[in-house]
């Protein structure tokens, strides 16, 4: 199967789905055995009344604050003003005292970074040369970049075209471009927002807060899905992305309930225990907002976030049609500073139909300016406070800050929703990135700096700027890399324990598009002659080096740390640096080397079955009756067989279209390579019943010959081999595309 390397190259990044690199979760802060009581609360057995999720609590008692204080921190964030600088104290204090819930300890003031700061023309500089080599050897068409440090913007700046029709630039302060997954984290804003007015809890079952058509089934699961696991993303949820997570046609766009009702996911494990990023998690979140706020999500984010904030070219709303049944569109102001799209083609950039994801907005719609963006890093570094008005509180801040829950000691985290971040020079930092089909981008806050970088670029094959821009400049400017990587702490032998194939646990668990996440998302681990660990993920490489600490390899070039967890003493998986989900040890049957070997096995099994159907004399022709039976059930699934393995060939052949494979889904030639499949081995089970009687036949001069009877059974077992091996990988569930 050719299918693996040219699918995998193209579609995995797209596959991350709106966005993302991912993090993780803290054992000791949130495992099943240290979940708090509410954990364990019954699903209710009819929906809640919309009042009961809204009812204030009885007032506790505060603590006494100054005047100055009690009038300057408000609940709510859309009429809040900030409290002045002169008793920052006392806002850490009366935001403790009106927070109903938290994991984290209020802030301590926010101050000015102690770090020296950014030389603005040597930032310049040095951004301009990475930004243009990297725009010519990507073939990128356009990017918008902010750089905000101590509250003040030191680098806003666009390059390239927004659109090829009327040879538009890329305005920072006008062009908007496509967030992706940076959406999220003004959906966990408004959310924290209701946690702090008592009005949500983290620690209760989202199915509190949702009507009852959206509703979460349990599915044999003992543990309800709580608000904290859909902002960790451990849920539990399979992840599907292909024919529904983006749309061409605006016609066909849903309302985000009627999508959260018609694309529900599987819950595969119980919620709590391992990442597994989700952008139907980030969804439900959404929808419950809307429920306990009682308006639709965009107003909420809108009143909550985006006005507040004065972001003034950012919108959750997209540029297409008006219609009575789904929520207001981009106002044309914003809507004509709109970047385009591109694809980088052999003739060059080609601009392309937008791609729309308003049915899930809360995970990935929004749109905005670089200019928008450095004013959102300063609200996010300035502990939710900008231009004397308070989007979010001091606590809240802190806890997009620190890690809510983490899957292993070191191994990256969550923090409320946002990522928790590692980066060179022992830098930790917060934020999230983000892509659609043509966008990516990344947000990343670092506090201990006072810095934020943004940057977004409007082409498909630009996903490596955003991804390491941030860190590149940090390495810049505080943080020169070692030129001699560190000595592996162990030996080859000791390293080999770590080897095998790992497949990750943000997939598709079953049917066609779980046959292909198995292809696409595993992960290969091998030890080098040196006791180096070399991780192969998403076609790429990398080197790691053990660390002091058990299972704990530290990059040999970068920042982050490679975490792997055993079982019964043996490694059973490596939580990803990227973070986005658990790669999990995998057995032979799941072996992809395995899968290509049976696949050509049956290939050359079926041709030789047509040729000597074809080529056969008539003294080999002799033949009792079932044995004729036989041969012919035998033809036609070799037939089938090889009509299956060009359909795969034909699907993965155009794979390199990413809008095709997405709009597209399920693919015309994978349904019919699976429905041959399956026809072919439901036959291959009947001729299996029938080798007894083949290998009985009758007189010699009416029967096979031994030999040719050899060949048939042979031919039986390589295609019932294949057959059970494709069972197993989903492949002929060709009803569950």
């Amino acid at each position: 199967m050719t299918l693996r390397l040219s699918f995998r190259s193209v579609l995995s990044a797209a596959i991350i789905g709106c966005g993302l690199f991912g993090a993780t979760v803290a054992q000791t802060q949130d495992s099943p055995a240290r979940r708090p009581a509410a954990a364990t609360v019954v699903l209710p057995s009819k929906p809640i009344p919309y009042t009961s999720t809204v009812r204030r609590r009885a007032p506790r008692p505060r603590p006494a604050a100054p005047a100055a204080a009690r009038t300057a921190i408000p609940t709510r964030a859309t009429t809040a003003t900030a409290a002045p600088a002169a008793a920052p104290a006392a806002v850490a204090a009366v935001a403790a005292a009106v927070s109903p819930e938290t994991t984290a300890p209020a802030p301590s003031p926010v101050a000015a970074s102690s770090a020296a700061p950014l030389p603005p023309a040597d930032l310049e500089a040095y951004v301009d040369g990475v930004v243009r080599d990297r725009m010519a050897r990507d073939h990128i068409a356009g990017v918008t970049i902010a750089v905000v440090q101590n509250g003040q913007v030191v680098l806003k700046k666009g390059y390239g075209v927004a659109s090829l029709t009327d040879r538009r630039k890329v305005d920072p302060d006008t062009t908007l471009f496509r967030l992706g997954s940076i959406s999220k984290t003004f959906t966990w804003i408004a959310l924290m927002n209701e946690v702090e007015a008592g009005r949500m809890r983290l620690d209760t079952p989202i199915n509190i807060y949702l009507p009852e058509k959206l509703q979460l089934k349990d599915q044999g699961k003992k543990t309800p899905v709580r608000l904290r696991d859909l902002m960790t993303h451990t849920a539990g949820f399979e992840d599907r992305a292909l024919g529904q997570l983006f749309e061409r046609d605006p016609r066909r766009e849903r309302s985000l309930d009627q999508y959260l009702r018609q694309e529900r996911p599987n819950r595969v494990r119980e919620p709590g225990l391992l990442p597994a990023y989700s952008n139907y998690g980030a969804g439900l979140a959404g929808a419950a907002l809307a429920n306990v706020t009682g308006q639709p999500f965009e107003k909420t984010i809108a009143d909550q976030v985006i006005l507040p904030a004065g972001l003034t070219h950012t919108t959750f709303r997209e540029n297409r049609p008006w219609r009575d049944d789904l929520p207001a569109p981009m106002a044309p102001v914003l809507a004509a500073g709109l970047s385009d799209g591109f694809r980088w083609t052999s003739l060059g950039f080609q601009t392309e139909a937008p791609e729309f994801i308003g049915h899930v907005a809360p995970a990935g719609a929004a749109s905005s300016t670089a200019g928008d963006m450095a004013r959102y890093m300063t609200l996010l570094l300035n502990g939710g406070t900008i231009d004397g008005r308070t989007v979010f509180s001091p606590r809240t801040s802190a806890m997009f800050r620190t890690p809510m829950y983490r899957p292993a000691e070191g191994a990256p985290g969550w923090n409320a929703g946002f990522m928790d971040i590692p980066l060179p020079g022992g830098h930790r930092g917060f934020g999230h990135a983000g892509a659609t089909l043509w966008f990516h981008s990344n947000l990343v806050m670092v506090p201990d700096l006072g810095l934020g970088v943004f940057v977004a670029v409007n082409t498909d094959t630009g996903a490596d700027l955003p991804a390491s821009l941030p860190a590149t400049i940090i390495e810049r400017f505080y943080a020169p890399r070692p030129e001699i990587p560190a000595p592996s702490r162990i030996t080859q032998d000791e390293a080999r324990a770590y080897e095998g194939q790992y497949l990750t646990t943000r997939r598709a668990y079953g049917g066609l598009e779980g046959f292909i996440d198995r292809l696409i998302g595993d992960a290969t681990v091998r030890a080098a002659a040196d006791g180096r660990l070399t991780l192969t993920l998403d076609g790429k490489s990398s080197q790691w080096t053990a660390t002091d600490q058990p299972d704990t390899f530290a990059p040999a070039s970068g920042s982050g740390l490679l975490v792997f967890q055993r079982e019964d003493g043996k490694v059973a998986r490596f939580f990803s640096p990227a973070g986005a989900a658990a790669f999990e040890r995998i057995g032979f049957p799941h072996q992809p080397g395995l899968l290509t070997t049976l696949a050509v096995l049956a290939a050359l099994a079926a041709l030789a079955t047509l040729v000597g159907a074809v080529t056969r004399d008539r003294r080999e022709a002799r033949q009792t009756p079932t044995q004729a039976r036989a041969s012919l059930l035998q033809t036609i699934q070799a037939i089938l067989w090889l009509v299956a393995l060009v359909g795969v060939g034909m699907f993965a052949s155009g794979a390199g279209d990413l809008a095709k494979v997405f709009y597209g889904w399920p693919s015309g030639w994978l349904l019919s390579a699976s429905a041959c499949a399956f026809v072919a081995t439901a036959l291959t089970i009947a001729t299996l019943a029938m080798l007894p009687v083949v290998w009985r036949g009758g007189r010699r001069v009416d029967s096979w010959t031994s030999l040719r009877k050899l060949a048939f059974s042979c031919t039986t077992l390589i295609f019932l081999s294949f057959a059970l091996l494709l069972a197993a990988w989903g492949f002929l569930e060709f009803w569950n595309a």
